[in-house]
């Protein structure tokens, strides 16, 4: 039986799909809806994994990939505050922004978890055809907004229990009119903020880097498949 248009299509966006993830021409087999299903498996397989990694004591504090510093020209300036003896308030200040993140995290599950079920299957071939950024440009997008919201509160909380925190917004504030730190910067909690969110996209992104590399590994039928 002669196949007809839509069929056509179908198995012409498989065999794209397998060519954009450099998967060899016999994995052209698989459907495009096995491609979203594989895609969305990797999804909530590497945001499920980021969380747990992250959203827990020393997540952010114990992982160089991921730790928070303090930012720009305050690096120097907490230099100045080890020389006067005030070593332990600097170390302080960037442990409560750490800890910050490691409380916040846990909050973007349930979000992550909604965009991969929301995700079209536009989407799963944008993220396949994509590089090693594709997985957090489209977390990025479907939830940064939103987990900035959920997140500032418990950072705030978190910081507000160092004092030195508000001295910092004080001094970033005056810095960041001397271009010494960026005005995204200059309010603690903002920053922590973007940089938890910074930092859990990456792992996301790595946790689907090993899903690619040793699909078989996974143990998962679906991301043999498509990733195979």
């Amino acid at each position: 039986m002669t196949p007809n248009r839509r069929d056509c299509g179908r198995w012409a966006l498989g065999g794209l799909l397998s060519v954009a993830a450099g998967l060899p021409a016999r994995a052209a087999l698989f459907s495009p809806a096995d491609a979203s299903l594989g895609v969305k498996t990797a999804l909530e397989r590497g945001a499920g994994s980021a969380v747990a990694l992250l959203g827990r004591p020393d997540g952010f504090l114990g992982n160089p990939q991921v730790r928070i510093p303090l930012p720009g020209a305050l690096k120097e300036a907490a230099q100045m505050l080890k020389f006067t003896g005030q070593q332990r308030r600097v170390d302080d200040l960037v442990t409560a922004m750490n800890r910050a993140a490691e409380a916040a995290v846990p909050e973007a599950k349930t979000l992550l978890m909604q965009a991969v079920k929301t995700m079209s299957v536009d989407d799963a071939v944008g993220i396949v055809q994509g590089g090693d950024t594709s997985v957090t440009d489209f977390f990025a997008k479907k939830t940064r907004a939103p987990l900035t919201e959920r997140f500032l509160p418990i950072v705030t909380q978190e910081t507000e229990k160092v004092d030195l925190a508000s001295k910092y917004n004080a001094v970033a504030g005056k810095a960041s009119s001397f271009g010494l730190v960026a005005k995204e910067d200059a309010n603690i909690q903002q920053y922590v903020t973007r940089k938890a969110l910074d930092g859990l996209y990456l792992m996301i992104g790595e946790e689907e880097k090993k899903i690619r590399r040793d699909p078989v590994g996974t143990g998962s039928a679906i991301l043999q498949k498509v990733f195979g």
